[in-house]
């Protein structure tokens, strides 16, 4: 059975299970499930190399071919008891520290808000003898279950929730591409999701930089990143140990943010992410910040990490470099986003804004977005523009036909070497460079037009649709911002007025 058949017939099994109410839980059941499978196949692997000296990093029974991979297992009743009332239970507590038992540090923390759902121990047990189905030792099994894999979530992804879009790949590859990381760089994600960039940026060190068995240890150690939400934490890490990751410890389940700013090392070599826009934190998280950076709009926060954590440049290497997707209202927006780009310009080099059309995020939203190419270390000159086109004959973006990584060509074939101040870089109808004095001369607003680009009024429906789409995402967006600083201003107000009393 292929793997797209045998993960729709599990989703089938799991709409029959009263316990499982959604497409929410039926991925989260199904992530924990993939998960220990995933793992032990690894586990299999790890034995059989180190021979008499392995010793499992969980206790034996709940390795998953100790207890699911015999189709004629415990089923029912006994395999609900033996899940929820073993299984769960001791791994949520499992004893083992990140030093002395890493890979079961990993198990503890994937585990650590996960949930059994279903209430059938029958439907339970045709579950797990589909997953059974497929062979994660194969490595074209493990190449094909990425593509289904990543397909799960842009199916279940809904348009709107805080932000939060999962990243097109050929966006994804375009930032790895060009900020090329090397093999001994630190990469992180601050923003993990479900590990797109980390694992593109795996692949890319692995295929050009890794030759010997010492390079992959140290490429095993170089990826790093930090997820919020349970789900995504365990769908990474899963994602990771699929890529080749063996002990994905360096991707942690926490707020990136919750910490105060001044204690982050500047230590990090490459960032590529996608940080949540248009949502706002929690009640506490900009008081980890500059008090005149403050703010609850996400994106914001993220921007002012990454430039934190950027390494600094020193005699043997430059600063650290960074490719970030941000929202249109990032470049335009005034404010602490005026104070947030001014710091940028003059704490790093944001040399390249490549400038994306709309519909590259569909069907999730149609807001517009950019990609800021940033190193740290040198003040910002000029910054360059590059509005990236449709492909001939196509009006828009959608589920069927999304962004391809080839209609990247054009700005590799024009990028050029920043080592020589991007020397050979031309205007064009397309690309287009702005000297920092009349950057600080609009207040530091980014939106920035093609000038070579006369505006085109278009009365072509699907088109209007679209453009009349990509304004309410944006009001939407501006209306959750304004919550915030409304929401934060009224919090500040009643706390000065109970100092009073």
């Amino acid at each position: 059975m292929s793997i797209s058949s045998a993960i729709k017939s599990i989703q089938d099994i799991m709409r029959k299970d009263a316990g499982v109410d959604g497409d929410a839980q039926r991925l989260g059941q199904m992530s924990w499930l993939l998960f220990l499978k995933v793992f032990d196949a690894q586990e299999e692997e790890l034995a059989f190399e180190l021979e008499g000296a392995y010793k499992a990093p969980i206790p034996e029974e709940y390795l998953w071919h100790n207890w699911a991979a015999d189709p004629e297992g415990i089923t029912g009743d006994e395999l609900l008891d033996f899940v929820n009332d073993d299984l769960f239970y001791d791994l949520k507590n499992l004893t083992a520290p990140i030093d002395l038992n890493p890979r079961g540090f990993v198990v503890k923390e994937a585990f650590s808000d996960a949930f059994n759902y279903m209430k059938n121990g029958t439907l339970l047990r045709q579950v797990i003898n589909k997953l059974n189905e497929i062979d994660f030792t194969d490595s074209k099994e493990r190449h094909l279950f990425g593509d289904i894999y990543e397909q799960i979530l842009r199916d279940l992804q809904s348009a709107g929730n805080a932000g939060e879009f999962y990243t097109p790949r050929a966006v994804t590859r375009f930032i790895v591409d060009r900020l090329d990381p090397k093999l001994g760089e630190t990469i992180m994600d601050p923003a993990t999701g479900t590990g797109g960039f980390l694992a593109c940026s795996f692949d890319h060190v692995k295929e050009r930089y890794v030759h010997t068995t010492d390079d992959h240890q140290t490429l095993q150690k170089q990826i790093h990143g930090v997820e919020k939400k349970q789900l995504p934490h365990l769908l990474c890490i899963t994602n990771m140990m699929l890529h080749g990751i063996e002990v994905p410890v360096q991707i942690r389940h926490g707020n990136t943010l919750n910490k105060p700013l001044s204690n982050w090392d500047s230590n990090i070599d490459v960032i590529a992410t996608n940080p949540p826009f248009g949502g706002t934190e929690e009640d506490g998280i900009e008081k980890n910040f500059p008090a005149d950076m403050q703010t609850r709009e996400t994106a914001d926060l993220f921007l002012q990490l990454i430039i934190e954590v950027l390494s600094k440049p020193t005699d043997s290497k430059n600063g650290g470099r960074a490719g970030v997707v941000l929202p249109d209202g990032t470049l335009f927006g005034e404010g602490v986003k005026t104070k947030i780009k001014k710091m940028l310009t003059e704490e790093c080099n944001l040399h390249t804004i490549v400038r994306l059309p709309n519909g590259v995020f569909n069907p999730y939203t149609g807001i517009k977005t950019n990609i800021l190419f940033f190193t740290k270390g040198q003040p910002t000159k000029d910054v360059w523009f590059y509005e990236h086109p449709y492909p001939d004959g196509v009006k828009n973006y959608n589920k069927t036909k999304p962004m391809k990584f080839e209609e990247f060509q054009t700005e590799i074939d024009w990028w050029g070497d920043e080592a020589d101040g991007f020397a050979s870089r031309v205007e064009t109808n397309n690309a287009w460079k702005v000297s920092i004095d009349e950057i600080i001369t609009r207040n530091f607003n980014l939106d920035i037009k093609n000038p070579y680009q006369e505006a085109l009024e278009s009365h072509d429906p699907e088109e209007l649709l679209v453009t009349y789409q990509a304004q309410q995402d944006d009001i939407a967006a501006l209306r959750n911002q304004l919550k915030g600083i409304l929401g934060a201003a009224l919090s500040s107000s009643g706390s000065s007025a109970g100092g009073e009393k």
